[in-house]
């Protein structure tokens, strides 16, 4: 008989699914065993096909279905968590932050108005506050429970132009050690995971080809990181082998901070 896989029975939701780094990680717990509520904010094509390739074999109950939620707004964050309790039976046991936004313009400080100020806030820090508090409420305890926020290595490298991104990302990182100790004794852990530039649209959008050419020469392993190997990480911290790594920021970024 075959071993059963890691995440076998779990069901876990993932914001910011539809592409990149998202759907990346929702390929790989799905791979994993785990049953994947695919959250969304406008692209439902993106999703749908995702949900759709998940659910491929015919002779399998569906194992993923696409939402549509704004992370912003918490009546939609609290419907991720009853989307996955109507599709599966039963409560959620992984929650995966990863719906973000980056200004494209890379304003200065001095530069940034107010609206993009807000909306970078409003998905970055926001959304994850609301998801880690409707995770912390309504995840599985007793064992196998897992919080994962994707943050940001700029964090650390502390590019100038990305103020409004590192401010809000940085946030996210002091905010789930907190839950980490506040989670004591259901049995559920909080991460972060930071990866460093990767190659995804976000990545690229606004960057001219020079300054992608010298984010690659900062890194030792002189290339840019890809979903791949962003994804293996988020699936470690959500099996049990993971359980023990709690109230940590992971910096995935081949040496770039």
């Amino acid at each position: 008989m075959a071993a059963a896989l890691p995440l076998s029975g779990r069901v876990a939701i993932v914001t910011g699914a539809s592409r990149g780094i998202g759907r990346a990680i929702a390929t790989h717990l799905a791979s994993l065993g785990a049953f994947l509520v695919l959250g969304y904010s406008s692209n439902s094509v993106a999703a749908d096909q995702l949900a759709s390739q998940l659910n491929s074999s015919s002779d399998q109950p569906p194992r993923a279905v696409s939402v549509r939620a704004d992370v912003s707004d918490a009546d939609a964050v609290k419907f991720l968590f009853d989307a996955a309790e109507s599709a599966f039976g039963g409560r959620a046991h992984i929650f995966i932050a990863c719906a973000g936004v980056l200004d494209d313009k890379y304003p200065t400080l001095a530069a940034t108005t107010d609206e993009d100020w807000d909306r970078t806030f409003a998905v970055n820090t926001r959304g994850a506050f609301l998801c880690c508090r409707e995770a912390a409420n309504r995840l599985v305890r007793g064992g196998g429970g897992r919080i994962v926020c994707i943050t940001s290595s700029s964090v650390v490298s502390l590019r100038p132009r990305h103020a409004a991104y590192v401010a809000s990302k940085a946030a996210v990182e002091a905010m789930v050690k907190v839950l980490a100790k506040e989670m004591k004794g259901t049995g559920i852990t909080a991460n972060c995971v930071a990866p460093g530039p990767v190659a995804t649209e976000m990545f690229f959008a606004g960057k001219s080809d020079e300054w992608v050419k010298r984010i690659v020469e900062e890194c030792p392993l002189g290339r840019l990181g890809e979903v791949e190997d962003i994804a293996p990480v988020v699936g470690f911290l959500c099996t049990d082998g993971g359980e023990w790594v709690n109230g940590q920021v992971v910096r995935a970024n081949g040496g770039y901070t």
